[in-house]
């Protein structure tokens, strides 16, 4: 990574759910629900595998409400339940200039849990490709969303 200023290069999101720690980080991190809800509206996943825990990778494929599909690999870095996941998000080539690293947090806030997602891409260029051409906030939002109506149902 190139500079110490990242605030060009990254995105993020902080959302409240009112439910408890433990059941957010597990929606986050068992293949029986994240497939649910995880992505932007209209979107489905089809879960290959996920193995979270440090060097752990999760293979997964979005399928857009356009009928494309979109294959995503996941690495874990650091995996500190129910309260980190760190991860490389992009592909399973070593320093790939789309990859982009994902800090999500869960914090305790009385009995809801307080969720800062933080996406870090390489260079201002990458971030604004994802963020001008793939919608990247929204669909960023829209995961959050879902995610909140998906708490409601389990």
């Amino acid at each position: 990574m190139n500079s110490n200023n990242t605030e060009d290069r990254t995105i993020s999101t902080t959302r409240v759910f009112d439910a408890p720690r433990e059941l957010v980080f597990q929606m986050w991190t068992d293949p029986n629900h994240v497939g649910n809800w995880w992505g932007p509206k209209g979107f489905t996943n089809t879960i290959e595998s996920m193995d979270v825990k440090p060097g752990g990778v999760w293979k997964f494929v979005m399928h857009g409400p356009d009928g494309v599909d979109y294959p995503n690999v996941i690495v874990y870095i650091e995996v500190q339940k129910p309260k980190l996941l760190v991860y490389r998000h992009g592909s399973d080539i070593e320093d790939h200039p789309g990859d982009f690293h994902v800090t999500v947090t869960f914090e305790e806030e009385g009995k809801k849990t307080k969720l800062t997602m933080l996406a870090l891409f390489q260079s201002a260029e990458a971030r604004n490709e994802v963020v001008e051409k793939h919608g990247a906030i929204e669909g960023m939002s829209q995961t959050m969303e879902r995610l909140r109506d998906y708490l409601e149902k389990v």
